[in-house]
């Protein structure tokens, strides 16, 4: 064997086990995990204003709902840890007259990508209509559907093992292609987790883990049409009553008050 050949060999063999052991690293590199950034965990005496706006508004301003929104702590209260958002039966507007609360994060907490997560659990009764939910920062500029809207938790009296997830966009929406239905009989007697896991490639929906997916938004080819998701949102928590969804099955006049109880909200992003 001539040293020349060799020589190639032995580089050959050098130049493979750096390739094998640059694989084996590459393959050992740890994955991506994600750290709190941000969370409202409702343990001071009332509702945090840096964290949260009251969304004052009458009756019948979007979806004929039949309650007004308020800011009164006759309608929400902060409690062992707990917010408490109450829809009750007024006689003061339309439909026989109730009033609850939404609040926003609106121009105060804005998130673009991350793990997303509420915890909380569900009022009953017939014509309820809480929601846990999202919109673009732009929505002011672009209105809705073209700000974006990525619904973690509807749920509807009238469907008490049910909640939904949701996305709205200019190219769809309304309560469409991308509405999933979860079987979740407890959500009215116990907390769970609702959350997503939005990156630029997609949007997971998921319950309890976020090893539990139970819907995935991904558009083929995405454009500002189907895919407003790459700038920030905010947050929006909101109890309704009746209109288009919550009052589709009629609303029963004799279980208010009732109460949709947050736990926590918390937003994770990657290290």
């Amino acid at each position: 064997m001539s040293k020349l050949f060799y020589y190639k060999k032995l580089i050959c063999f050098v130049f493979s086990l750096g390739l094998l052991f640059s694989c084996k690293d590459k393959t050992a590199e740890p994955p991506k995990t994600y750290q709190l950034v941000w969370s409202d965990e409702f343990d001071d005496n009332g509702v945090n204003s840096d964290n949260w706006n009251f969304v004052l508004w009458d009756a019948g301003k979007v979806n004929n709902e039949w309650q007004k929104y308020v800011n009164d702590t006759a309608y929400y209260k902060v409690e062992d840890g707990k917010l408490y958002i109450t829809a009750k039966k007024t006689g003061e507007n339309i439909k026989g007259g109730y009033t609850s609360i939404r609040l926003s994060t609106q121009d105060k907490k804005e998130f673009q990508y991350g793990r997303i997560e509420f915890r909380a659990k569900m009022p009953k009764g017939r014509g309820t209509w809480p929601a846990l939910w999202m919109l673009g920062s732009n929505h002011d500029e672009v209105r809705w559907p073209k700000c974006g809207e990525i619904d973690v938790m509807e749920h509807v009296g009238s469907e008490p093992n049910i909640t939904t997830t949701n996305i709205h966009t200019k190219s769809d929406y309304g309560y469409t292609n991308n509405k999933t239905a979860i079987n979740l009989k407890s959500a009215e007697k116990e907390f769970h987790n609702y959350g997503i896991i939005w990156t630029k490639e997609d949007i997971k929906f998921y319950v309890d883990s976020p090893d539990n997916i139970k819907n995935t938004y991904c558009p083929e080819e995405k454009n500002l049409d189907n895919w407003p998701f790459d700038q920030p949102f905010y947050l929006i928590m909101n109890f309704a009553v009746g209109g288009t969804l919550g009052g589709k099955e009629g609303v029963d006049e004799t279980i208010f008050p009732q109460s949709m109880v947050v736990d926590y909200v918390r937003v994770y992003q990657l290290k």
